[in-house]
C-alpha cells in the first residue's frame, strides 16, 4: 500500500505498522517484514522516506531494538504511545502508557540516547487515557526525553475513533506550551478538514491515516487541493494492489485484505458497495481478481464514446 500510494501522492514521509517489542532483541526478519523498504534505503520506489515504528514499554528493550532498526538503515524511529487496541493495551503497550508519563519519558530518552543523532526519533500520542487535560504532562515527558518530533492524535484512548470526540483545540494549547515540532492527526478526511485543522491548531503539518484508504490520493487532496481520484482509477489501483498481494505466501491473506480495503472505499465511493457485494462471498484469489478484471474492462468500455 505504501508503495502504491507514494507513487501517486506527494507525501513527506510514511510510518510503518508497529513492531511489537517486549523483552528481547528482535530478529532482523521482523524488521524487514514490516519495513521491506529497509532493503532500498528506507524509501519507497518513489523516493519517500519511511520511519520504522516501535511499540513497547521497556526502555532498555525499546532502545536495543531502535538501535538495530537504525543499523538496518531505518530513516527514522517512531514510538507508538497511541494505539487504543484492547489487546495491545492489556499487555501495557500503546495508549496504556498515556497513564504513565514517566515511563514515556524513559522510553523516549533511552531511544534518543541510543540511536545515532542523525536519525530522528519521534513519538505519537493521544491526548490522554481518559482526560484530555493529561496531554500537557504527556507532551512534557516526550519533550524532556528529547524526541525530535511529536504527532498528536486529538482524542483520548477512551474516545476511540469517534468523530464527536475530536479535540483539535488541545493541539493549539500544546503548540503554545512546547518547542518540539508538531504534527496534527485525527478526523482529516478531505481538504476542508485539513484547512480547519490547521486553522484550529496552528500546526501546518498533518498526518492522514484511515482517510488515505478511503481516498487513495488524499495526500494530494490535502496538500494541493486536488480532486479525489476518479472511480475508474481506483479500480486500476485495486488491480495493481492485487498484483502485489498474490505473490508467494501473501496470497492466502489477499481475499481478506482486499475486502478490508473495500470497507474503507465504500465510505468515499458509492460504486464500491455493489462491487464489494459481488466479491464478498469469494474466498479464493483467482475468482476475485478475475471479477475485478472483468469489472474494469466493462467500466472502460462504457467510458469509450460511441
Amino acid at each position: 500500500m505504501r508503495e502504491m500510494l507514494t507513487e501517486i501522492n506527494d507525501y513527506d514521509f510514511c510510518v510503518t505498522e508497529f513492531v511489537r517489542v517486549v523483552s528481547q532483541p528482535l530478529p532482523d526478519h521482523v524488521f524487514y517484514r514490516l519495513c521491506p523498504e529497509l532493503l532500498q534505503g528506507s524509501r519507497t520506489r518513489a523516493g519517500v522516506p519511511i520511519k520504522l515504528q516501535l511499540l513497547g514499554q521497556d526502555p532498555h528493550w525499546m532502545a536495543e531494538n531502535a538501535v538495530r532498526a537504525a543499523e538496518l538503515g531505518a530513516y527514522g524511529i517512531d514510538l507508538n504511545f497511541g494505539c487504543p487496541a484492547k489487546m495491545v493495551n492489556q499487555s501495557k503497550g500503546g495508549a496504556a502508557l498515556l497513564q504513565h508519563p514517566e515511563l514515556i519519558y524513559q522510553v523516549v530518552k533511552a531511544c534518543r540516547e541510543a540511536v545515532p543523532a542523525h536519525i530522528p526519533v519521534s513519538a505519537k500520542i493521544r491526548l490522554g487515557w481518559e482526560n484530555p487535560e493529561d496531554c500537557f504532562e504527556i507532551v512534557d515527558a516526550v519533550e524532556q526525553g528529547k524526541a525530535d518530533e511529536l504527532t498528536v492524535h486529538a482524542r483520548t484512548k477512551t474516545g476511540g475513533y469517534k468523530a464527536s470526540e475530536i479535540k483539535w483545540h488541545y493541539i493549539d494549547q500544546i503548540r503554545q506550551r512546547c518547542n518540539i515540532p508538531l504534527i496534527a492527526n485525527g478526523e482529516i478526511w478531505n481538504y476542508a478538514d485539513g484547512q480547519a485543522c490547521i486553522a484550529t491548531t496552528g500546526v501546518d503539518s498533518l498526518m492522514v491515516c484511515r482517510g488515505a484508504l478511503n481516498v487513495p490520493n488524499l495526500g494530494n487532496v490535502m496538500k494541493h487541493d486536488h480532486k479525489a481520484m476518479p472511480w475508474d482509477q481506483v479500480v486500476d489501483l485495486l488491480l495493481q494492489y492485487s498484483e502485489y498481494e498474490v505473490r508467494g505466501d501473501k496470497s492466502k491473506y489477499y481475499p481478506n485484505r482486499i475486502k478490508q480495503w473495500f470497507a474503507y472505499l465504500r465510505q468515499a465511493y458509492p460504486q464500491a458497495a455493489p462491487l464489494f457485494s459481488d466479491i464478498r462471498t469469494l474466498t479464493q484469489v483467482e475468482p476475485i481478481v478475475t471479477h475485478l478484471q472483468h469489472y474494469r474492462a466493462q467500466l472502460h468500455a462504457e467510458s469509450i464514446p460511441a
